[in-house]
């Protein structure tokens, strides 16, 4: 029986094939799965119904289960109160850096072929795609 927070077994297989600098996905409902990811991307729907399950769950799992070496959101609005972004900041370790790239950008660094795995979120709040950079373990 697995002791880990993350028991789904189709995340986990996923998750265990994510070596150092390679890129995972979690992604808000928003999001297209399909047409935005990489030619070597899995994508792993957890998008239950709106709102279920949450960007901020799926990272708090992710984060017992490998190392964030670093953080890769869309650059949202000046005027836009990006909540999650305080939240997804609060879960990682403080020295976590996060980058913010243009939507363009954003999409061509989600479909490199580092990205292996693309996580469907039921996240519905706006700017909540977040993209993780795999670190070592030491």
């Amino acid at each position: 029986m697995i002791k880990s927070k993350v028991i789904h077994p189709e995340l986990l297989f996923h998750l265990a094939r994510c070596g150092h600098k390679a890129q995972v996905l979690i992604a808000d409902s928003n999001y297209s799965f399909v047409t935005n990811s990489g030619p070597n991307a899995n994508i792993v729907y957890l998008n239950f119904q709106p709102g279920m399950i949450s960007g901020t769950d799926i990272l708090n799992g992710i984060k017992e289960t490998i190392n964030v070496e670093s953080a890769t959101m869309m650059q949202h609005p000046a005027d836009f109160d990006n909540t999650i972004l305080s939240e997804y900041q609060s879960i990682l370790p403080a020295e976590t850096p996060f980058e913010f790239l243009e939507r363009e950008d954003f999409y061509s660094a989600v479909k490199s072929d580092k990205t292996l795995l693309v996580i469907a979120s039921g996240e519905q709040r706006r700017f909540a795609n977040i993209l993780l950079t795999v670190g070592a373990v030491f």
